[in-house]
């Protein structure tokens, strides 16, 4: 296990991987995950669908226009939604449980990437109804994001801490000053 520092740094979204499956372990870990991360009032509003079948992974990759085809690749797909009847904040519920599959895979030693789906297209079909026909979803449920996870065909350097973008940072008050700067 990564200190939490070496795995934000670490982590990068990864696109290709090289086919390998998943033990049922890592995909365990990788579900206990979601399933720990926290949610407004504890509404545990979020849902998940694992899809391992490559032929699944293969029409998920095709759930919007463009950025889903790394899908087709991945070992993992963890389609993330969340429950609409329970919550008004299922979104940032989801959003936390996506984050933290990331995180996971990260610390497992393998790569993911976030495919978002929430208000994008695949042609005229909404890309949400795309995947909820796919998976059969029933209605109530808004569907955030795809997580493919998969291991890595290659490492990718870590983020360079010399480039973070410091000036996005205020102090006390929005103010583009330097005086606010914390770098």
């Amino acid at each position: 296990m990564k200190d939490f520092e070496s795995l934000i740094i670490a982590r990068r979204s990864t696109r290709k991987f090289n086919g390998q499956q998943l033990s049922p372990e890592d995909v365990q870990k990788l579900l206990q995950s979601a399933l720990l991360a926290p949610t407004s009032k504890n509404s545990k509003s979020w849902e998940f669908v694992a899809v391992e079948n490559k032929h699944l992974l293969q029409q998920l990759s095709v759930c919007k226009d463009a950025g889903g085809a790394f899908l087709e690749g991945c070992a993992l797909a963890v389609v993330v939604m969340g429950d609409k009847t329970i919550t008004d904040a299922w979104i940032e519920d989801a959003s936390i449980a996506a984050v933290f599959l990331q995180l996971q895979a990260e610390d497992l030693g393998l790569g993911s990437c976030w495919c978002h789906v929430r208000n994008r297209f695949t042609g005229n079909l909404e890309s949400e109804q795309y995947v909820r026909e796919l998976l059969d979803i029933p209605d109530h449920f808004g569907i955030l994001c795809i997580i493919g996870i998969g291991h890595k065909e290659q490492e990718r350097k870590p983020n360079d801490l010399t480039k973070l973008t410091w000036e996005k940072i205020h102090i006390e008050t929005f103010s583009p000053a330097d005086k606010n700067r914390m770098a």
